[in-house]
């Protein structure tokens, strides 16, 4: 059941974007601007320089979604455009925020991002019901990692995942070619716990005949040595292996899984209390020289993986653009208090809409795999119901290449 819908009165919009940027970011920004222009109820509207932060420091600038130059160039452009951040509100600070939205008549309140936004936001939305003042804030869903809850897929998970299954195929050839001097390669893509990004590598087109790679996906855990062993493996029996592995793919270990070969104290912790480990990749690389005697190299897209705009979704693109013209309708019907969510409709063909998710259900949750989308191992790693989830979202059909040897 849709929330129930309220009059608010009219005041200014701040929209602002935080967390990672992605390859789409941007067309939210131009959907948000463009449905702004047409509600009456929105006076001005004025974008956060640095998310959260730019609204405690009163750093923002007006916008104008009646300019079609500005909003075909939005969304065009990858990354954060105006700028991202990972501030977490202290308490002492949601009250600063209040005072600053007071002052300037803030009625709508919009951040572009993930589960950490949606925390934010869930915070000041009840802060400002419990002073009584009458905020709309409104989260529009942006991640890489495709873990926000609630929603069938995530803006920026289209066009990440069509760049990992294109990589994954031109790194598959690039070390088939090379397998006389580089046999051995693994790539290292981001998605933090969840295996939505590393799974989109079970898609990659790869001419017939082939061997696809070996895909380790967070949701299984597996211990280094039998990586180690299915290398081996796949090395005898073809002459190269690629390997596609998360940022931070754990293996079993006493007191629970680890993240391979990282021990027990990340390198660093950012504001939200999200580790960061050294390279799984790094340290496979390592063991595969030392005790099986092979080359190995390794790939990490890093931030290029989820701002790669010669692969966006075309799909992706329109989505983002979607919802965050949602979620200003949302907003001037006073819904606030939620997070714009994507609806599945049908798959023949593919068909979505938009929905309201509570803020307090997506704040600090994550959604990984399904049972139903993870094969039995690392040789068939997803199943034919996660490609039918994912072959929609990768926009445009994916490349064709042949091969010789």
């Amino acid at each position: 059941m849709a929330p129930r819908s309220r009059v608010v009165a009219e005041g200014i919009l701040l929209v602002g974007q935080s967390g990672g940027p992605t390859a789409v970011i941007n067309s939210s920004l131009a959907g948000v601007l463009y449905e702004a222009a047409r509600q009456p109820a929105v006076r001005a509207v004025y974008g956060l320089h640095h998310g959260i932060e730019g609204l405690l420091a009163e750093q923002w600038q007006p916008l104008d979604g009646r300019d079609p130059r500005l909003l075909r160039r939005l969304r065009a452009t990858p990354s954060a455009a105006l700028g991202s951040a990972r501030h977490r509100l202290r308490d002492a600070e949601i009250e600063r925020a209040l005072a600053v939205l007071r002052r300037h008549t803030v009625r709508f309140l919009l951040l572009i991002g993930g589960n950490d936004s949606a925390d934010t936001l869930e915070r000041l939305h009840r802060a400002a019901a419990a002073a009584g003042y009458p905020l709309a804030a409104v989260a529009v869903p942006k991640t890489i990692d495709n873990d926000l809850v609630a929603t069938d897929h995530c803006p920026g998970y289209g066009s990440i995942a069509r760049y990992i299954a294109v990589a994954t195929a031109e790194a598959v050839l690039d070390t088939a070619a090379m397998r006389r001097t580089d046999p051995i390669k693994l790539v290292e893509v981001m998605g933090r716990y969840a295996g939505w990004v590393a799974a989109a590598a079970t898609l990659a087109p790869l001419p017939p005949g082939v061997p696809p790679p070996l895909v380790y996906l967070p949701e299984r855990p597996v211990p280094a040595e039998q990586i180690l062993a299915e290398i081996e493996a796949a090395y005898r029996a073809h002459g190269h292996a690629l390997v596609v592995l998360s940022e931070n793919q754990p293996e079993p270990a006493a007191g629970g899984p680890r993240v391979l070969g990282a021990g027990e104290t990340p390198e660093w912790v950012d504001p939200f209390g999200h580790p960061y480990y050294p390279s799984p990749a790094a340290y496979l690389c390592r063991r595969i020289r030392a005790e099986l005697g092979l080359r190995a190299r390794y790939d990490k897209p890093g931030t290029l993986q989820r701002t790669a705009r010669a692969l966006v979704s075309r799909v992706d693109e329109r989505e983002a653009f979607a919802v965050g013209r949602a979620a200003v309708r949302a907003a001037v019907r006073g819904q606030g208090g939620h997070m714009v969510t994507l609806v599945r409709r049908g798959d023949a063909p593919y068909r979505v809409g938009t929905g309201l998710a509570p803020l307090a259900a997506v704040a600090n949750q994550h959604r990984p795999l399904p049972p139903e989308f993870l094969g039995p191992d690392a040789r068939v790693a997803t199943t034919p119901a996660f490609a039918a989830y994912l072959r929609p979202l990768l926009g445009d059909p994916l490349p064709g290449y042949t091969a010789l040897l």
